[in-house]
């Protein structure tokens, strides 16, 4: 298995350092809703988590939420609030839109103001050890006591340094240097420490919490590519200097980001879509099939166009797992009978099970592990179509298992209602018997077959035996026979005798 670490800018084998796997994800700043970037970053790790237990480790799965930051005080102003309620509103609406996306809850959410003591012992070891210093108040990180600053980003601090203008009056030794503790203003809440009240910076938070909580070097650190400078690069900075240079954390993993007309999705610029106003538009699987059908490393374009797409992907994945529900009475009675069936794992049935970990052992590529669900669930409809029950069984069961490690639910389809009346369904696609092909043919089966209620489907079923002896005097056989065969499967033979042909419901 092998992963592209940001760090090395290369890919990996992934070497963990036991059966658990301690990862840690940065979290949200709860002051407005969660959007479809949000989206995007914790359905990636929520499928790379599932794949990694599908794969036999233990998952630590540590998230933080700031729920302490300018923007949650400025927006508490604004409204009136305060900032503790804000925060809370927003977290609790964080929680809702994951649920609805099925994405597992980590083990561990953090709070920034839950977690000051832990900050305070960090910085004051910074302080100490002459990493951090105080000014007016605050603490600042000292980025020249860093030899190696700039690792992850790839950058050079001393042409870092020299683009970055020193404004008159900055308190800090190095334009570079960043904020750990922040002095109180007025009207904001603040904390007690040695250095006079105050609330910790951004970074400092995640060290503290992926300290405490995984030890002082974990497996795996995500987020998204925006966060690589310069907030992990910090995290690097003042963890390794309070560990005594023992590395952080062994794999990086960043996820694109998603982009609205090649611009960035985010809360500054005011181009949301969020996850609730999405959530109205399409099911939480059709945004999972959107989203991982893009590979993690690289950046999504929000369209409604391959929104849509995948929605038709989601019916192909659902029908895959649930088309044997009902209506295909001869073949579920070979399931019934067959049920108790044993494979050994070398079943041709296997193949997608290699080839999707093939695909996720290679930089969990979901693109390729969607692709191996679309060829299983065609093998599926194979199976079905030939009554080969053995095969169905062993392939939806891997089905429904791969599915379930890339996160999608495929709840069972709502089944169209036949109350369409005969006209309405000849005018569906204004087509002549001539111009009847394959594919309008089975539109027009699935509307007249695929029912749990075929008892009142006279009507359709009278008009599928019109249109089938419509197709025969047309010299169209196959087609002809594609009737005959599906309403065959829900239990109708269509007799031909001397007087025409007779539909009969199977004893």
């Amino acid at each position: 298995m092998k992963v592209f670490n940001t760090l090395s800018g290369q890919k990996e084998d992934f070497l963990p350092h036991g059966d658990e796997v301690r990862m840690y994800v940065c979290g949200v700043t709860p002051y407005s809703d969660a959007h479809l970037g949000h989206a995007m970053s914790y359905i990636y790790f929520d499928a790379i988590q599932r794949y990694l237990q599908f794969h036999g480790y233990r998952v630590k799965y540590v998230q933080n939420i700031t729920d302490i930051d300018d923007k949650i005080i400025d927006r508490a102003a604004r409204l009136g609030v305060p900032a503790r309620e804000l925060a809370e509103q927003y977290i609790n609406g964080y929680f809702d839109d994951m649920d609805a996306l099925n994405i597992r809850r980590a083990d561990i959410y953090p709070r920034a103001t839950e977690e000051i003591p832990e900050m305070l012992k960090i910085i004051q070891s910074l302080v100490t050890k002459g990493y951090a210093y105080p000014a007016q108040g605050s603490i600042y990180f000292r980025v020249k006591n860093v030899p190696d600053y700039g690792k992850l980003s790839h950058r050079n601090l001393d042409s870092m340094t020299a683009r970055v203008r020193i404004e008159p009056g900055d308190e800090k030794e190095n334009p570079m240097d960043f904020v750990l503790w922040k002095a109180t203003k007025p009207n904001e809440p603040s904390w007690d420490s040695p250095w006079g009240p105050g609330r910790p910076g951004w970074h400092i938070e995640c060290s503290a919490m992926s300290v405490k909580y995984l030890g002082e070097t974990i497996d795996i650190h995500g987020g998204g590519q925006d966060l690589i400078f310069p907030h992990h690069e910090n995290e690097i900075a003042q963890s390794e200097s309070f560990t005594g240079k023992k590395p952080f954390v062994k794999y990086w993993l960043h996820n694109g980001l998603l982009q609205l007309d090649e611009e960035k999705m985010s809360k500054s610029l005011g181009n949301l879509v969020t996850i609730k106003e999405t959530l109205k538009k399409y099911r939480a699987d059709t945004i999972r099939i959107f989203i991982l059908h893009s590979h993690y490393r690289t950046p999504l374009t929000y369209d409604e166009g391959t929104l849509e797409a995948s929605g038709v992907a989601l019916r192909a994945f659902s029908d895959a797992k649930w088309k044997l529900s009902e209506p295909y009475a001869e073949i579920n009675r070979s399931i019934s009978e067959a049920q108790g069936t044993k494979t050994d794992g070398t079943t041709p049935a296997n193949k997608y099970r290699n080839r999707f970990i093939s695909a996720m052992d290679n930089d969990f590529n979901t693109p390729q592990a969607i692709a191996v669900l679309f060829d299983l669930a065609q093998d599926i409809n194979r199976a079905v179509n030939l009554n080969h029950a053995d095969k169905v069984i062993e392939h939806r069961n891997i089905f429904i298992e791969l599915a379930g490690v890339l996160g999608l639910v495929l709840p069972e389809p709502e089944r169209e209602s036949l109350t369409l009346d005969i006209k309405e369904l000849t005018e569906i696609k204004g087509l002549t018997i001539a111009q009847i092909k394959r594919e309008n043919l089975e539109y027009l089966l699935e509307k007249t077959t695929t029912n749990h209620n075929v008892e009142n489907t006279e009507g359709h079923i009278n008009y599928l035996k019109e249109l089938r002896d419509a197709l025969r005097k047309d010299k169209k056989f196959k087609l002809a026979d594609e009737i005959r065969t599906r309403l065959y499967g829900v239990g109708i033979v269509l007799e031909d005798t001397p007087k025409g042909t007779v539909p009969k419901r199977k004893q």
